[in-house]
């Protein structure tokens, strides 16, 4: 509850990120939809990406899962969708103080400047050290398809 006035009172412009509605009309504070905006400038521009995130009853000691769609191109996204971030890996990065809005800016950020050092896919890691030119292809094509809501 707390992570959620926090997000409301400061998220980042173009960002997307609340609670599920259950069926029955409640909210359900352990699965957010989310969409996180490419950044101007970059190849990931003009795309609005959805993710979820899934908390456990042990946030904020353990992290959220954040996926995307199944398939999501990128190095550091497995097939499933998982995202690859020290920032919400328990065994790395992740410390209880982390705010939803550093994790959806953090992802925001990998999506332009993916981490080679932890590839999680292996036809977008080989394409980024590779060939450049046909990564790139890939990751404005995947942009044309999440286009933002109108």
């Amino acid at each position: 509850m707390e992570e959620r006035k926090a997000w409301r009172k400061d998220k980042p412009f173009g960002f997307y990120a609340r609670p599920e509605t259950n069926q029955d009309g409640s909210v359900n504070l352990l699965r957010w939809k989310c969409h996180i905006p490419g950044r101007a400038n970059t190849l990931w521009e003009g795309g609005f990406f959805p993710m979820t995130m899934e908390f456990s009853e042990d946030y904020p000691t353990k992290p959220p899962k954040c996926k995307f769609v199944q398939g999501f191109f990128h190095p550091n996204v497995y097939p499933s969708g998982t995202v690859c971030l020290s920032i919400i890996n328990e065994d790395e990065g992740w410390r209880p103080s982390i705010t939803i809005k550093q994790i959806l800016l953090g992802i925001q950020e990998l999506l332009d400047t993916p981490n080679p050092q932890s590839p999680a896919q292996s036809e977008a890691f080989l394409l980024y050290t590779n060939n450049r030119a046909k990564y790139k292809q890939c990751v404005r094509e995947q942009a044309s398809r999440y286009p933002p809501p109108q």
